[in-house]
């Protein structure tokens, strides 16, 4: 067995590094960034959805896909979510990814009885304008202020999704949030 070389050391540690970097940076919270300006239809309705028209109300924006396990498990927390949190001003918007098939994205609709708003990305437009989504789910949560707050690939820690929104919705004086929460 060959003895690696201070070299091979210093090689292999700024390979280790650059790795770690790109994952954090790929799998990283997007911090606080401005949401995108992006208007879109609602499938399967002649309703558009306006980003900038929901500013000061927080917003969960999540792409999913029929095919998504992850998505599919998270589905009931969502719509649940939606029950208890919209009537005080959150809105969710689920995003179905470009390469579901709107019959597919309908039945799921139907089945799973999801109440929020569905739009179909058939044009990647809703992905481009957040970063280019290739992985579902894909969650942002954008703060009344209209900023991106959380950013995360993978399923959502509900219980700490529903306690960051429920205090954004006290901190916007949205509708007695703290009375029913």
């Amino acid at each position: 067995m060959k003895k690696l070389s201070i070299r091979d050391w210093i090689i292999a540690g700024f390979v280790g590094v650059l790795l770690i970097s790109m994952a954090y940076i790929w799998f990283s919270p997007a911090g606080v960034q401005p949401a995108p300006d992006l208007q879109v239809s609602v499938f399967n309705s002649e309703q558009t959805i306006d980003l900038k028209a929901l500013k000061g109300r927080p917003v969960l924006v999540t792409f999913w896909a029929t095919s998504c396990q992850g998505c599919i498990k998270e589905m009931p927390h969502l719509i649940e979510l939606y029950e208890e949190l919209a009537p005080k001003g959150l809105e969710i918007i689920g995003v179905a990814m470009s390469y579901d098939r709107p019959d597919h994205i309908l039945e799921m609709q139907k089945r799973k009885k999801i109440p929020y708003p569905l739009v179909y990305d058939g044009i990647d437009e809703a992905s481009r304008a957040f970063g280019g989504i290739r992985l579902t789910p894909t969650t942002f949560l954008i703060s009344p202020k209209g900023q991106i707050v959380r950013q995360k690939i993978g399923e959502m820690d509900m219980k700490l999704l529903h306690a960051q929104i429920v205090t954004m919705l006290k901190s916007a004086g949205l509708k007695s949030a703290e009375k029913q929460s």
